[in-house]
């Protein structure tokens, strides 16, 4: 989905469809106690709004269960939710389509590395930033954006959106990172990936009322743990024996394994007959 929206400045915090103006993660910390505003916006093109009236906010954890070959298996709930509120999470069977996706909350001296491989083997890849991290990291942040990749909204805060029990700061939590985003590069944030891949009916039809695509995911292993790290071989077994047509790798820039595994990862998925796209090309 596509956010074309006109914005005044300050916070989006309408409850109609209306794109945001414009997380911290393991480290989570505020960027702004500005207090709440509400302002005008003027989508530049329609789109279905979701009531949020009497939807659930049921706090659910992203999971499925791992096959010994092939796609992974989720619930048919799980499907239906993803499908009522238009999410990425797999692509479609058939073709041998690969989306790399990185979460980023802070920094641990990995990125640079990362983009210059995915720079030297033309991978595109989606890289989730919160508050903290934008704040931190606007020169790894404008890299990303001036190489051509995506860089996706993972809230102010990085709160489990679920307990965000007002809907207006629901909102800022996703609005206020996409105005800082836009001041310093001139674009808005169109991808939301859930912090911790908690969620709600809710939460998920906030997101879509502002113009975003929730993006989940359905190949990740323990890898954001710096603390748990098991070497190269062991991360490449993880990630390669997880892929499958339609794969949305899930992994975290703080991993040194990832850092140092991602070429040969890279170069190996592409022997086995996959190809890595962007989400904006996801089908």
């Amino acid at each position: 989905m596509t956010k074309k929206v006109l914005m005044t400045v300050g916070f989006c915090l309408l409850l109609t469809f209306a794109g945001c103006g414009g997380g911290a993660d393991e480290d989570a910390a505020s960027v702004t106690d500005a207090p709440t505003e509400q302002v005008t916006a003027t989508p530049t093109e329609t789109a279905t709004e979701i009531p949020l009236v009497g939807l659930s906010n049921e706090s659910k954890g992203w999971g499925f269960r791992r096959m010994e070959s092939g796609r992974p298996e989720f619930t048919a709930e799980q499907q239906k939710e993803m499908a009522d509120y238009h999410c990425i999470y797999m692509g479609k069977d058939g073709e041998k389509r690969l989306y790399l996706t990185f979460d980023e909350g802070y920094e641990n001296g990995y990125t640079a590395q990362i983009l210059d491989v995915l720079q030297k083997t033309h991978t595109p890849a989606a890289f989730f930033v919160t508050g903290a991290y934008l704040e931190r990291e606007p020169e790894l942040v404008g890299r990303m954006v001036n190489e051509g990749h995506i860089v996706g909204n993972h809230t102010l805060n990085h709160p489990s959106m679920p307990s965000v029990i007002v809907d207006a700061d629901a909102q800022k939590e996703i609005c206020a990172l996409d105005d800082r985003f836009f001041d310093l590069f001139g674009v808005h944030m169109t991808y939301f990936r859930p912090p911790k891949g908690e969620y709600s009916a809710r939460t998920l039809a906030i997101a879509n009322n502002l113009g975003y695509t929730n993006v989940f995911w359905s190949a990740a292993y323990q890898d954001w743990d710096v603390n748990v790290q098991k070497g190269v071989d062991y991360a490449y077994t993880q990630i390669m024996d997880q892929l499958h047509p339609g794969c949305v790798m899930l992994l975290h820039a703080v991993s040194p394994d990832n850092a140092n595994v991602l070429e040969r990862f890279i170069t190996d998925a592409r022997s086995q007959g996959y190809e890595f796209y962007s989400l904006d090309d996801y089908q």
